[in-house]
């Protein structure tokens, strides 16, 4: 493809960033915003330049429609860390981007780096990187899924979920830690584990039977 100059590379770079971070496109006011732009021409320009050039493309008539065609990273966003042992606080920001095969980059997936051994029964060590999947109907979901939840007051864990009635227990897979039984109310099933990562082997939960 055509290269770029320094301001598309710029407006491209950050386009990239916030489409995989959010699964859909910026407004043009954000655009402006990030560039440090007080006006649209600016950015409409650039826009039309990386569409020229191939690395973009977008539905005319519709907003928000922009896409990536450009040889970028599609990783899935690392945001945060999960703890395996106590509490710790939610998953907020993207702080780095992780590179995986195209079978695992489904659109909404996120990655979280373990903290801690309470699930290490369940073949997942502290310093993996575990592949969730959000959770649209938490009510349906099975006994003993591997998920991350977030405790009301607390923060966010790794832990097998169970529920009987409004009593759901978060399960960890190590003897030396005590479950977590709260009132459903109180808990928030944000994702599914899908796939843990660890250095150069990935595992999907049907290989680890997790």
């Amino acid at each position: 493809m055509e290269p770029l100059t320094e301001a598309q590379q710029q407006l491209y770079d950050w386009l990239v960033e916030y489409i995989q971070t959010s699964q859909y496109a910026p407004s043009i006011r954000q655009m402006m915003r990030a560039m440090n732009l007080r006006s649209p021409a600016p950015v409409q320009s650039r826009l039309e330049h990386l569409r020229t050039k191939g690395y973009i493309d977008w539905t005319e008539g519709k907003a928000r429609t922009i896409r990536i065609l450009g040889n970028s990273s599609t990783g899935v966003p690392v945001l945060g860390s999960i703890a395996a042992g106590g509490l710790v606080e939610p998953f907020t920001d993207s702080v780095e981007q992780l590179d995986i095969l195209p079978i695992f980059r489904q659109a909404g997936n996120f990655a979280l780096r373990v903290i801690g051994d309470s699930m290490i029964e369940d073949l997942i060590a502290e310093g993996d990187v575990v592949i969730m999947q959000p959770v649209p109907h938490p009510e349906e979901l099975k006994k003993g899924l591997i998920v991350a939840a977030r405790v009301e007051g607390h923060g966010t864990t790794l832990k097998r979920f169970y529920r009987q009635g409004q009593q759901v227990t978060l399960k960890p897979a190590n003897p030396k830690y005590f479950p977590f039984e709260v009132q459903s109310p109180n808990v928030q099933v944000q994702a599914v584990l899908v796939v843990l990562w660890r250095g150069f082997v990935s595992f999907t939960t049907e290989s680890c039977r997790l």
